[in-house]
């Protein structure tokens, strides 16, 4: 690894540096020709679905529709590198604890299914066949309340279907999915506020907007694809304002990679023409602002007779509670408001000001909204703008939650969950000829609560680096050593694999990308993306090894090698041909997934009904509800704070996804060969007596008993709110308490953690 530099990074998003970085990743992963090649078809409607993010594929497909963090994510799971047999003989599982994040999956593709073996504390080749009969015995063994069956957003739809029927034919709803530690609050929130679960924005709605509003969403690291639609909004003097607590380059200006012009003259074009750096935790403050200041300009222009800004008329049809919501915002005051968002109201006032002359918006957002205590009503906040002014069943209007994973969604929409009330049971049960589960699952943090309390015994995961991506890191695994059993369902080795059950295995499967042959020939699959369409994929590469699998496979051997034989479900069946489990999704779920075989690889991807674009609000009003937050604190969970704490954004890198890091460069952060960074306002520096390039300790500001620290963090003076710090996720997530979540969604409350800078080494073990 380099040595550790901090150099302001002045380029924009995409460009030069970004060429250069997709190029050095090539090279790393030792496919420089066949990894360019392959990336020309990423995308494409005759080719497979980036592995990474889950923007929307156009109708019209660009000629390099991948971005750079996509175009990692192919050469990461394409590496010319393989991690098989010999790798694991010559390196024991404790000795394989030591190693980064980065090291780990840097070792390429897993070729062999693995049995842990304690005796020589060495993962050891183990037969396919006789893998499935250790699980399935072993999951017979257990009570099918005590396991776990985890999905990480990658697998798809087909696979996802097949998972969820085993699941409730075994006997739990326990599907806990990686949505659970995101955009969970979105689910619960939208679903509450417009009677849909999912944003109501199609791709081409950018098209026809006249202002995007931005919250919490870094998309030059995490959706770059995104920022093409943006620019052409700019080009139409389209505005975009952003509220974000750190200034992120992929909002400020960005160059065209595919324009020659822009690459030879170096230019680039500005994304925000607003940026408010509100604060960790401050958006429902700063949406409160807006919305006054709606209200008051509303009733100003009634007083004189010139035009509502409000709404009415779709206010008036659609709508339910406005008169306690502008109870709410007329009771709270400018001090408190600006206090809390760290904005001006001069600041907010200039936003509300292009809000209100705005006739189709679109309100995008991300984590920084959704990872609170109050996450949820962050996300109803901005519902409440939003229906202000109508925008929300509008052409060029509506709401655009970023999903993460490439079918987070989609895996939700064919049954990944843990709530019964969203699974059609009754369908199912007549579908099948079984009794479902009607007990409520367990989500991610109740699965680790019973991971610590021992009522979790197994632990089955579909993809994911489950014990990275939680909370709470260093009492999760020691919880989680005293499972039984630990299934891990992957491509490349990470943490999860070494943290195991007394019965642990690996079993690697096939990639996306790779030609996956059954017994009818070569299949497809298909996901759903951020705008709820739904998209073919086929894999374009030969397999890496002869002993890997694909997941529908290995989903349905350990189903046979688990259940009693059902003559309605007939497994072999579904994996010699993933066109008949699509004819069983559509069987299950006729009104969203009508001739999905027939439509899938149409451009543009097959529509998903969502109610509210069209103006139907499945609520319990049978209208879309303003709701009103319980106040302005988005965390009131935490104890009373002094002077010396300051809350904690845990972010990403534009070298990494998720879990997964490609390197420990930052580039638009200007970081390079670290990721063990601490962001600091230059104030909060000199007041807590820190200095630039510093190494310091962080330790949780938490009574709960437990010491949460992480050391030998670098301090790096950055452009970041006044009482707030960031660093990188997952490297810091053992400072997040478990119980330090959502309320109502129970995700993870992220984006605002307290914590104590400690001076280096004086942290005891």
């Amino acid at each position: 690894m380099a040595v550790p530099k901090i150099e302001p990074y002045d380029g924009p998003a995409g460009g030069w540096g970004s060429a250069a970085s997709l190029a050095e990743i090539l090279l790393r992963e030792e496919i420089p020709v066949s990894g360019a090649a392959l990336l020309m078809k990423q995308n494409k409607h005759d080719g497979f679905m980036c592995t990474s993010c889950a923007w929307a594929k156009p109708a019209k497909a660009l000629t390099f529709e991948y971005c750079e963090n996509g175009a990692k994510a192919t050469a990461w799971e394409q590496t010319a590198k393989r991690c098989g047999p010999d790798f694991f003989a010559s390196h024991t599982v404790t000795e394989l604890l030591g190693w980064s994040d980065y090291s780990l999956e840097e070792q390429g593709r897993l070729t062999h299914p693995m049995r842990y073996d304690p005796s020589s504390d060495r993962y050891v080749p183990v037969a396919w066949e006789e893998a499935f009969a250790e699980i399935g015995r072993e999951l017979r063994s257990l009570t099918p309340t005590s396991v776990v069956c985890y999905a990480s957003g990658r697998a798809s739809l087909e696979t996802s279907y097949m998972y969820a029927l085993f699941a409730r034919m075994y006997g739990n709803n326990n599907l806990p999915d990686s949505s659970n530690m995101c955009h969970e609050p979105t689910s619960v929130g939208l679903k509450a506020s417009i009677g849909s679960a999912v944003g109501t924005t199609i791709l081409e709605d950018f098209e026809a907007s006249d202002l995007i509003l931005f919250f919490g969403q870094n998309v030059g690291s995490n959706a770059p694809r995104m920022l093409h639609p943006l620019q052409e909004a700019r080009k139409r003097r389209v505005p975009i304002i952003t509220f974000n607590p750190l200034r992120e380059r992929g909002l400020e200006r960005f160059t065209n990679p595919q324009s020659p012009i822009e690459m030879a003259t170096r230019s680039s074009t500005e994304i925000s023409t607003q940026y408010h750096q509100v604060k960790a935790g401050g958006d429902i403050a700063a949406i409160t602002g807006i919305c006054k200041m709606l209200i008051a300009a509303d009733r100003e222009a009634q007083a004189v007779g010139r035009p509502r800004i409000l709404d009415v008329a779709f206010i008036e049809e659609h709508t339910h509670g406005l008169d306690a919501f502008i109870a709410y915002c007329d009771a709270q005051d400018w001090p408190a408001l600006e206090a809390k968002s760290g904005l001006t109201r001069a600041a907010l006032e200039a936003a509300a000001t292009v809000y209100a002359r705005a006739r189709a918006v679109i309100g995008v957002y991300g984590m920084g909204l959704t990872q609170h205590r109050k996450g949820t009503e962050a996300v109803q906040m901005l519902v409440n703008l939003m229906l202000l002014r109508g925008n929300v069943g509008r052409k060029g209007a509506g709401l655009c939650p970023v999903r993460g994973h490439s079918n987070v969604q989609g895996q939700r929409t064919v049954g990944i969950t843990e709530k019964p009330e969203l699974a059609p049971l009754d369908v199912l049960a007549a579908q099948y000829g079984f009794e479902p589960p009607r007990g409520k699952g367990l989500n991610t943090v109740e699965a680790c609560e019973g991971i610590i309390d021992g009522s979790v015994k197994g632990f089955v995961s579909l993809g994911g680096n489950f014990v990275r991506a939680i909370p709470d890191t260093v009492r999760m695994e020691e919880a989680w050593r005293r499972m039984r059993l630990t299934v891990q369902i992957s491509t490349k080795l990470n943490r999860s694999h070494l943290v195991n059950g007394a019965v642990a295995y690996i079993l690697p499967c096939l990639g996306r990308i790779e030609i996956d042959v059954q017994a009818t020939g070569p299949q497809a699959v298909s996901m759903e993306d951020s705008t709820s369409c739904f998209h073919g994929s086929r894999g374009v590469t030969k397999p890496v090894s002869a002993h890997v699998r694909s997941e529908p496979w290995i989903v349905a051997e350990i189903a046979k090698a688990t259940l009693a034989a059902n003559p309605k479900v007939d497994w072999n069946a579904w994996v010699g041909d993933y066109a008949t489990v699509r004819d069983a999704i559509e069987a299950t779920y006729p009104s969203v997934f009508h001739d999905l075989n027939g439509r899938m690889f149409d451009p543009g991807g097959l529509h998903k009904p969502i109610p509210a674009r069209d103006r139907h609000w499945d609520t319990t009003s049978g209208k879309a509800n303003f709701t009103v937050p319980e106040g302005l604190d988005e965390d009131p969970d935490m104890p009373g704070r002094g002077a010396d704490v300051l809350d904690l954004i845990t972010l990403r890198s534009n070298d990494q996804f998720n879990t997964t890091v490609y390197g420990y460069d930052d580039r638009f952060r200007g970081v390079k060969g670290t990721r063990m960074v601490l962001f600091m306002n230059e104030t909060d520096m000199a007041r807590l007596s820190v200095a630039d390039g510093e190494t310091v300790d962080l330790v949780t500001d938490a009574d709960d008993g437990f010491v949460r620290a992480v050391k030998g963090l670098r301090v790096v003076k950055y452009g970041i709110p006044a009482g707030n710090c960031g660093g990188y996720y997952p490297e810091l997530n053992p400072l997040i308490p478990l119980w330090h979540h959502d309320e109502q969604a129970k995700t993870p409350a992220a984006k605002a953690i307290p914590v104590r800078i400690v001076r280096a080494a004086t942290i005891a073990d």
